[in-house]
């Protein structure tokens, strides 16, 4: 099967009317555009949806092409893959209504809703679900590879609180995948990412969070980094699960709570959740920095909603991105070593070295409970560098690359789907659970319609 260039023409379908558009039309170059800044790919056609039965109509417009589709919800993901060169993006960003039953704790949330739509409606209810950490996101491409945030020691990944999907099909037909229907479906879902089918709909449990937590950062200098990350290391495994933390070595932003003289300089920053009241936070908490004294604090009671949407400043649209992940069972002293070495060559006062705290409710899981493998990392490294200018690109993936090299030689295979930049990586992805995912995605996209994403090779595909 081949994809078309965005110039061959594209016969619309008419039940399509006036969503569809081609380069040329006055919309599309906006929606090509996504938030990743490096991604600057051509779809043939892009469609925006306001139903199922538009979704429906360019799925089976897509095949008529033979084109591939990519599916845009919150257009945020590192990869791009909400649009594909001479693929038919579908857009679902009109499709973004929530429906909260407070009663039942559940929510209905359309596949082109945000996080922010999400947490906005249902903290209205003093409810949440699991989701990312900033609020611009899609919920369905978070959803769809796992969706890791403050929440998830507490509740789980994303996945783990997901009921039930509304899916078109590759050959346009609509299913309903849960735990008593289409089963194998659902099990991929929920970690395969956007492989099996357009989902439009996704149920999900709600739990009492808030309205009102703790969560702030709290700043060290780089020479105590060795010594803090140490600690954190330690005291993170006994921490509650009514607290994530994540440590970040990265630039002191000029932030009202850094001193203006430590603004610019390298830091170790300890980005701080808890869902109970303060005075428990702060006994909970206080062990991770190992008696050093920071340099800054702005940890503290804050709305939920407020630090849902605390990072989006730093990962705003329009920035260039490069990203890697790696899976630790433990921060190892080597690892730390290297960490903290490489912080003084960050390429930019953007980038940064991420260390993300899991574990908890999300290792109750078995690893082969859902297409998410990797149930037993404690924590996630994920350096990242992030810059303005394209004639930096190869310089800046360069370092990114380098220092990936170094931060996996303390890792244990794997990675999170979300966060990976580049293609071709369903074996570290998906782990254990690539093979029946292949079976899966033979069953229902036997033809690979949708393969602009950490592609799934259906077993017994026809030749592409």
């Amino acid at each position: 099967m081949t994809s078309l260039s965005p110039s061959a023409p594209a016969i619309v379908d008419e039940t399509l009317g006036g969503k569809a558009f081609a380069a040329g039309a006055s919309a599309y170059e906006s929606s090509r555009q996504v938030w990743n800044a490096t991604i600057d790919r051509y779809p043939a056609l892009v469609i925006r949806c306001d139903s199922v039965e538009d979704v429906q109509a360019a799925v089976k417009h897509a095949v008529s092409l033979g084109a591939p589709v990519s599916v845009r919800g919150g257009g945020h993901n590192i990869a791009g893959t909400a649009v594909g060169d001479g693929a038919v993006m579908i857009d679902l960003s009109a499709m973004n209504k929530v429906e909260v039953d407070s009663v039942a704790k559940c929510v209905c949330v359309g596949g082109g809703a945000t996080l922010a739509k999400l947490d906005a409606e249902t903290q209205l209810h003093g409810l949440a679900t699991p989701g990312g950490v900033v609020s611009s996101t899609g919920v369905g491409g978070l959803t769809l590879g796992g969706g890791i945030g403050w929440l998830a020691r507490r509740h789980g990944l994303s996945i783990d609180n997901f009921v039930s999907a509304q899916v078109v099909l590759a050959d346009g037909r609509l299913l309903t995948a849960s735990e008593a229907e289409n089963a194998d479906l659902f099990w991929a879902l929920r970690g395969g990412g956007g492989n099996f089918g357009v989902v439009t709909r996704f149920e999900f449990r709600l739990h009492p969070v808030g309205p009102e937590v703790c969560f702030g950062p709290t700043f060290f200098a780089l020479s105590d980094a060795a010594e803090v990350l140490t600690a954190y290391a330690r005291e993170a495994e006994h921490l509650t699960r009514d607290a994530c933390v994540w440590a970040n070595l990265m630039t002191a932003p000029p932030f009202d709570a850094v001193p203006v003289h430590w603004h610019g300089q390298k830091v170790l920053t300890l980005l701080q959740f808890h869902a109970g009241q303060q005075e428990q936070a702060v006994s909970d908490l206080s062990p991770l920095n190992g008696g050093v004294t920071p340099i800054g604090n702005a940890f503290g009671p804050r709305s939920f909603v407020e630090a849902q949407s605390f990072l989006d400043p730093a990962y705003e649209f329009g920035a260039r991105n490069y990203w890697r992940s790696h899976n630790h069972l433990t921060l190892t002293p080597e690892l730390i070593s290297t960490l903290v070495d490489l912080v003084p060559d960050l390429p930019t006062p953007e980038s940064e070295l991420l260390i993300c705290q899991i574990g908890g409710a999300v290792g109750d899981v078995a690893h082969d409970a859902t297409a998410f493998a990797h149930r037993g990392v404690r924590f996630m490294s994920t350096p990242g560098v992030r810059w303005a200018e394209p004639g930096d690109d190869a310089a800046m993936i360069a370092w990114l690359r380098n220092a990936s090299d170094r931060i996996a030689e303390q890792a244990v295979p794997g990675a999170y789907v979300n966060f990976v930049a580049e293609d071709g990586a369903a074996d570290s992805a998906y782990a254990s659970n690539l093979a029946r995912l292949r079976r899966i995605k033979g069953r229902y996209d036997p033809n690979n319609l949708f393969r602009v994403n950490q592609n799934i090779e259906p077993i017994g595909a026809p030749d592409s």
